[in-house]
């Protein structure tokens, strides 16, 4: 049957070079992504997510639409697709791990 091949099959024969270049474009891409995305590549859904969270799946729709979250909802959305969130200032001289928002106690959520 044409087209129809599993993937691993049709990468057999890359080359070293070929997949070198693949994994560096995949961690690329893995690097920076929206926060649907984000919870799709962890193989969550939105009613994974909102069980999670606490919330209904709007509350999560909303939050991965918003272009402007506090950073406590932002957190408690990492730490749910199991990761943990840190911010980090970039300056022409190098990078600087801000520590006093990851200093948040659990019952100060925001609203």
């Amino acid at each position: 049957m044409i087209g129809r091949h599993p993937f691993s099959e049709l990468t057999n024969e890359f080359t070293p070079e070929r997949r070198r270049r693949i994994d560096a474009k995949k961690r690329e891409l893995l690097a920076e992504m929206p926060l649907h995305e984000l919870r799709r590549a962890r193989e969550m859904t939105k009613r994974d997510l909102a069980r999670t969270l606490k919330v209904n799946q709007p509350a999560v729709s909303k939050l991965e639409q918003r272009t402007d979250v506090y950073v406590s909802s932002l957190r408690f959305y990492i730490e749910a697709v199991g990761g943990r969130l840190k911010i980090v200032a970039e300056f022409s001289e190098g990078e600087v791990a801000i520590t006093n928002f990851a200093e948040v106690g659990e019952g100060e959520q925001a609203s």
